[in-house]
């Protein structure tokens, strides 16, 4: 098992290298991989903090690495502007765990996706061992999350908005009949080493590239939740990439009540209605599939019109022999990106948005 740590910028990095430690092992190597990096454009203070963490880093190494735990910190400085960022430096670790586990010759290899400013639960090595070694077909496992704020008031309730509003979206999409409804955060994943490869490994975006990335695996199919093991990352606003928690707190310090506002259940309620009829077009033609679809909201009519559904739903015809092939396909085309394409297009003209404290908080 490989963890991968990207880390920019992140003076209190230690806490999370010291959780991992402190975490009972299985009967296995693990090894920690921290890639300090840095771009063309990075400010002084965040290079010298680097080079600084970098050195305590090795220290931490001397004093705890041993024949089972291996703590391993890189140094990336000057990485190019156009792709430098937490995409770029997750990939370099896990490009580097692959690379470990074919000379190995380990393709159940599993790699485990963290970041620089989490603490991570005491089952944590133990429990994502044994989901692997349970079900020898496991392609991936998501893990359950819950951020640290402090005595921060204001950023205890935006977080734990925040929150609610991933566990909502999650189980909307559940609700729809969506296969791939699963979190998609960075800190709170583990792949084997074979998937990675499968899906051609992860992407170099500077923000989001964790979603991008585990689209594809979820794709591959078998995936597990354990939500019994838990990261604890930092909570705090920040701008350092576009997508995430940093912006999305600020997103809700800048509405005018401190509240979020979410996609309404409505609009999942109308979207399930197309997904459980997805069957009924298997082997059916254009104008066949027309009728069948003619009763739904007239924002998704709007919606299925603007991105060509029907001949999404030709293609699936023209190149599945069954019908689970058919269902495979269709949600190839209605995949994640078109679902929150589909919720953009129908927020606020056709659903107002709803605030996140008046869905109950049960998620």
């Amino acid at each position: 098992m490989i963890v991968v740590i990207p880390c920019y910028n992140e003076p209190g990095f230690l806490d999370t290298l010291r959780s991992l430690l402190e975490a009972p092992l299985p009967a296995i190597r693990i090894a920690t991989v921290v890639v300090f990096n840095s771009s063309e454009r990075s400010t002084a203070e965040g290079v010298e903090q680097n080079r600084k963490s970098f050195g305590q880093a090795k220290e931490f190494a001397e004093n705890y690495n041993d024949e089972e735990r291996l703590f391993l910190p890189l140094l990336f400085e000057r990485l190019p502007r156009k792709y430098a960022g937490v995409g770029l430096a997750r990939k370099i670790g896990m490009d580097l765990a692959v690379e470990h586990f074919l000379r190995t010759d380990n393709a159940r290899g599993i790699i485990v996706s963290l970041d620089a400013d989490c603490t991570v639960s005491e089952n944590f090595f133990n429990a994502i061992y044994t989901a692997f070694a349970q079900n020898n077909r496991l392609k991936a496992t998501v893990h359950n999350f819950h951020h640290r704020a402090g005595n921060n008031k204001i950023l205890e309730s935006a977080v734990r908005q925040y929150e609610d509003y991933l566990r909502y979206y999650r189980e909307m999409l559940r609700f729809t009949g969506f296969p791939f409804y699963y979190h998609t955060v960075g800190s709170a994943f583990s792949v084997l080493a074979d998937a990675y490869v499968r899906v051609g490994g992860m992407g170099r975006q500077q923000g989001g590239e964790d979603f991008y990335f585990l689209q594809k695996v979820f794709a591959l199919g078998e995936i597990a939740e354990l939500n019994d093991v838990w990261v604890y990352p930092l909570a705090r606003f920040s701008d350092r990439v576009p997508f995430g928690t940093g912006p999305a707190l600020q997103k809700i310090l800048n509405e005018p009540d401190d509240v979020l506002k979410v996609y309404s259940p409505d609009a999942f309620e109308t979207l399930k209605q197309l997904f459980d009829r997805k069957d009924v077009f298997f082997r059916k033609d254009p104008k066949e599939v027309e009728e069948m679809t003619i009763d739904l909201h007239p924002a998704l009519l709007h919606f299925l019109k603007e991105v060509r559904f029907a001949e999404d739903i030709a293609d699936c015809n023209s190149n599945c022999a069954s019908l689970a092939t058919f269902r495979k396909r269709f949600f190839h085309h209605f995949n994640a990106f078109r679902i929150i394409k589909y919720l953009n297009c129908v927020h606020p003209n056709f659903f107002p948005y709803v605030k996140i404290t008046s869905l109950g908080g049960k998620f």
